[in-house]
């Protein structure tokens, strides 16, 4: 029986989106060689799309489920044993050499479990939290320190190109299903209405972008997400070209100093108002893809370094700002919200953007890096503009208490 108590330490939060990241990174990181090394090079970028499709379709349904049947933790638990179950069935495929679309069919029904379970760890986390302005920050760098451990640990198995890989991964969401039950039982308000299909899937949490700013963050997040979605499948090919053969070494600078941003992230929200935040992740990742532009070798690393920045301070102040400002009864519906239009809609026109945009900056002697980067470089600064033009805020002199009820949101 789960208990209902006091509120969580910061220990079972930190463990909480320590393995649960940590289970991402066993089967996301090692994904492409896996495939590639039984055969499978040419489900290569379904595979990795299956994420974008799966944040469209299930997020929001989990997120009402959640917000109106059973209480994020128990979704949270029994989609870990999902993904335990459908990432073993995709491993044994691909070790046994199934048909390459039931494969892809079995990754697709993975990612389909995990795209809810981040929005669902943070509704839980930030609905615990005595302070989650001060203390949000350093129990997210705990899920990316878990991503890097997964990826160590898959490197000590030597399951790189190996479907272990999978089963390793399966084994971290059991570990998580089952730590689950220490966490609070929090049941859903008690509600006669009748729930009409829309409500069920969560359609009804659109609703939230009738309001001005609401809207401006979440369609900021979906923007700002198509030219992220270039980072990690160019920006490796970009470091080799220069000379820097240990990509994946010098990429670890980004979650470096993502963690080194989560970690300040308490400081930042006491002097700051979220807007300034969002509005610096956006002029780093402007200012990341200039300097990147000018190929140059220490430029470029200094660009990695900063991509950490611009995540922690637009993407994960973003979450605060859903915390905040949107009533309790939606937070779930709403974080999924986000989810969808990041790591769904944005990332989906993103790969595909992105690989438009690469192949037209391909020339006869290799890739024209200065006009790739320079052209991602303008679009960022495009959805800066928007979002300084467009989204106002809270004065202020308002209260945190206060600033929640000055924006209202749709009745539950």
């Amino acid at each position: 029986m789960q208990r209902a108590g006091p509120k969580l330490e910061f220990a079972e939060l930190a463990t909480l989106f320590f393995i649960q990241w940590m289970g991402l990174a066993t089967w996301t990181v090692p994904l492409t060689l896996v495939l590639r090394a039984h055969g499978l090079d040419d489900i290569l970028p379904f595979a990795f799309a299956t994420n974008a499709t799966a944040a469209v379709i299930s997020p929001l349904f989990f997120g009402a489920m959640a917000d109106r049947e059973l209480g994020p933790a128990r979704v949270l638990r029994w989609l870990c044993v999902a993904s335990a179950a459908s990432v073993t069935l995709a491993s044994f495929a691909i070790h046994r050499h199934w048909h390459p679309a039931a494969v892809l069919a079995l990754i697709q029904l993975y990612a389909v479990c995990i795209a809810p379970t981040t929005s669902l760890s943070t509704t839980i986390a930030l609905a615990e939290l005595r302070d989650p302005r001060r203390q949000y920050g350093p129990i997210r760098a705990m899920g990316t320190t878990g991503w890097m451990v997964g990826c160590w640990l898959i490197s000590l198995l030597g399951a790189d190109a190996s479907a272990l890989a999978g089963f390793s991964g399966a084994v971290l969401w059991l570990v998580l299903a089952a730590f689950t039950w220490l966490l609070p039982d929090v049941p859903p308000p008690a509600s006669a209405q009748h729930l009409t299909l829309a409500q069920r899937l969560g359609l009804d949490a659109l609703t939230l972008l009738k309001q001005r700013d609401h809207r401006v963050v979440f369609l900021t997040a979906s923007l700002f997400s198509v030219p992220l979605a270039a980072f990690y499948p160019y920006m490796p090919m970009h470091l080799r070209d220069v000379g820097l053969q240990h990509a994946t070494a010098w990429m670890s600078l980004a979650q470096t100093m993502e963690i080194v941003a989560m970690f300040s992230l308490g400081t930042l929200l006491a002097r700051w108002r979220l807007k300034w935040i969002l509005l610096a992740g956006l002029g780093f990742a402007f200012l990341r893809y200039f300097l990147c532009a000018l190929n140059v070798k220490f430029w470029l690393l200094v660009g990695v370094s900063l991509h950490g920045l611009a995540y922690t301070l637009f993407f994960t102040v973003a979450q605060i700002y859903v915390n905040e400002r949107v009533e309790f009864a939606w937070r779930t519906r709403a974080q999924a919200l986000l989810t969808l239009m990041m790591s769904g809609v944005g990332n989906l026109v993103g790969y595909l953007g992105c690989g438009w945009w690469f192949r037209a900056c391909q020339r006869v002697d290799g890739t024209h890096w200065s006009l790739f980067w320079g052209g991602l470089a303008a679009a960022v600064a495009l959805v800066l503009g928007y979002f300084l033009a467009t989204y106002h805020g809270i004065g202020t002199g308002l209260t945190p208490a206060r600033k929640v009820a000055a924006i209202p949101s749709p009745p539950a």
